[in-house]
C-alpha cells in the first residue's frame, strides 16, 4: 500500500475537501482523485461521499481512517527518530576481538556510519583480555569479547555464539580419521592466545577426556592462525565461520570428530551512562540477526538476551 495515497486519505478526511487536499500537498485535484481512486481499489471498499454539502466519509472509510492515522503516526515517529540519530554527535570507543574483525564487524560499522554520521567511532582492536581490563579502567566505551563482566558500572550482554570445530588443511597429514580426543592431543594443536576462553576451554575439555598436557600452540591472531593451518602447521581449534571461505574452496577441511571445544561466546559489554552506546548494543543485535539468518546456525547460533551486572 503507497504510503503517500494513505495520507492523501488522511488529508481529505481531515480537510473535507479534494480541492483544499492538492493545495496541502502541492498537487493537482485530479492527482488527489486518482490516488483516492486507487486506495479504494486496494482495500475493496468505498471511503468519501460527495455531494453538494462537499466530502464525507463512509462507515467504511471511518474504519479506514482511524489504521491510517495510526500508521502516519507511526511513521512520523519513524523518522523523528533517524533525525535524531543523524544529528548526534560525539566520539565512541569500541574495543573488538579479532574474532568480530574477521566476522561481522564490517556490517557493523557500516551501519553505524550509516545511523550516526557525526560520531566518530575509535576502533580498537586487541584480546579478549586486555579489552576487558581497558573497558574497566575506562579507556573503553563498549567492548565485543567472550566474557560476561559484572561491575556496577558495567553491563554485559551475550549476543552470539559460533560453534567450533577441529580444522585442518585438506592436503597435510592431518586430514585423517581420529579415533578419540586423545588421538588429536597427541598432533600440534592451534587455538586463540593463552589464558583466553577459548584456550581455557579447550583445557578443561582435554582434561575430562584424560589428556592432562595437549600440545597447544596459542596465537592472538586469526590471519596468523589461518596462515598455519593452510601450511599444514597442526590442527586448528576454532570456529570454522572464521575460515568458512577457505573450507568451501576446500583448503581446508573441518575434521568429523563428535567431542568438539564449547562454543565461542561473543558478548557486548560497555559502560553505564555513555552516551549512544545502548543504541550501538541495539544495533549489533540488529547487525547480528541478518548475519546468523545469511550463515545458519552451523556457524552463527543467536543468544538468548542475557543481562549481566553486579
Amino acid at each position: 500500500m503507497n504510503l503517500k495515497f494513505l495520507e492523501t486519505f488522511v488529508w481529505v478526511a481531515r480537510l473535507k475537501s479534494f480541492r483544499l487536499t492538492a493545495d496541502k500537498l502541492f498537487t493537482t485535484q485530479a492527482s488527489i482523485s486518482s490516488r483516492i481512486a486507487v486506495l479504494e481499489s486496494e482495500l475493496g471498499v468505498k471511503l468519501f461521499l460527495r455531494d453538494s454539502r462537499g466530502v464525507s466519509l463512509t462507515p467504511e472509510g471511518l474504519k479506514v481512517l482511524d489504521y491510517a492515522e495510526q500508521m502516519m503516526d507511526t511513521m512520523q515517529a519513524l523518522k523523528h527518530a533517524i533525525e535524531i540519530s543523524s544529528t548526534k554527535v560525539g566520539r565512541l570507543r569500541i574495543g573488538v576481538m579479532d574474532t568480530v574483525i574477521h566476522t561481522w564487524l564490517s556490517p557493523l560499522v557500516a551501519q553505524m556510519s550509516d545511523r550516526f554520521p557525526l560520531v566518530e567511532i575509535e576502533l580498537v582492536a586487541d584480546t579478549a583480555l586486555n579489552l576487558c581490563d581497558q573497558l574497566q579502567k575506562g579507556f573503553l566505551d563498549l567492548v565485543l569479547q567472550t566474557d560476561l563482566l559484572r561491575q556496577e558500572s558495567i553491563r554485559s550482554l551475550e549476543l552470539i555464539s559460533h560453534p567450533m570445530g577441529w580444522v585442518v588443511a585438506s592436503n597435510s597429514i592431518y586430514n585423517r580419521e581420529y579415533a578419540s580426543l586423545a588421538e588429536i592431543a597427541r598432533e600440534r594443536i592451534v587455538t586463540f592466545s593463552k589464558n583466553s576462553r577459548p584456550h581455557q576451554e579447550i583445557l578443561g575439555l582435554m582434561q575430562i577426556h584424560g589428556v592432562p598436557t595437549p600440545r597447544l600452540n596459542c596465537v592472538n591472531s586469526v590471519s596468523a592462525i589461518t596462515r598455519l593451518l593452510r601450511d599444514g602447521f597442526g590442527i586448528g581449534a576454532l570456529p570454522p565461520v572464521l575460515v568458512r571461505e577457505e573450507l568451501m574452496r576446500g583448503e581446508l577441511t573441518l575434521l568429523a570428530l563428535d567431542v568438539r571445544p564449547p562454543n565461542l561466546e561473543v558478548v557486548v559489554s560497555w559502560r553505564v551512562g555513555v552516551e549512544l552506546v545502548e543504541e550501538i548494543v541495539a544495533l549489533c543485535q540488529e547487525v547480528l540477526h541478518s548475519y546468523a539468518d545469511k550463515l545458519g546456525e552451523q556457524y552463527v547460533v543467536l543468544s538468548k538476551p542475557t543481562l549481566a551486572h553486579q
